[in-house]
């Protein structure tokens, strides 16, 4: 795994963001909420410019995943399917992992187990992952994620 493990803070701007919500546990919600929103894409084409690629979830008190994309503005209609976020931002930790999106699951935890071991002050919110380059035209081995925990 190809987790960088030193970490930056950021600020996450205010955004706009499409997206489709799954309730339940992760391993399940995560890929069925991205196989829906696949196939919405040329919806989302047709209506907004996208950004990122991007999920946001909760993990108290309620397993919450949303697949969806951040938008240069909010479309004047919101495609079937799919949901409205104007999404507030605000300070985050980042961290990088490059290589397969098969490889989340482990660095998500890792990237846990680095928040609680070096005491980074966390707030209540979405965790994010951003997925800074496109799969259909970036080999998986080069992909890049990043990891973004909500901090104080």
């Amino acid at each position: 795994m190809s987790l960088s493990e030193s970490h930056n803070r950021i600020q996450w701007p205010y955004s706009h963001y499409l997206y489709l919500e799954k309730k339940g546990p992760f391993m399940q919600t995560a890929p069925a909420a991205w196989q829906e929103l696949n196939k919405l894409r040329p919806a989302i084409l047709a209506v907004a410019k996208p950004i990122h690629f991007s999920s946001l979830y909760a993990i108290e008190p309620e397993m919450i995943y949303r697949a969806g994309v951040f938008v240069t503005e909010k479309p004047q209609e919101i495609p079937a399917g799919l949901s409205y976020l104007n999404f507030q931002g605000g300070a985050y930790t980042r961290f990088e992992l490059t290589g397969s999106y098969a490889q989340l699951p482990e660095a998500c935890g890792r990237v846990f187990q680095i928040v609680k071991k070096e005491n980074i002050p966390t707030r209540p919110g979405f965790y994010i992952e951003n997925y800074v380059n496109d799969p259909q035209t970036t080999a998986e081995k080069d992909l890049i994620t990043e990891i973004l925990i909500p901090t104080i």
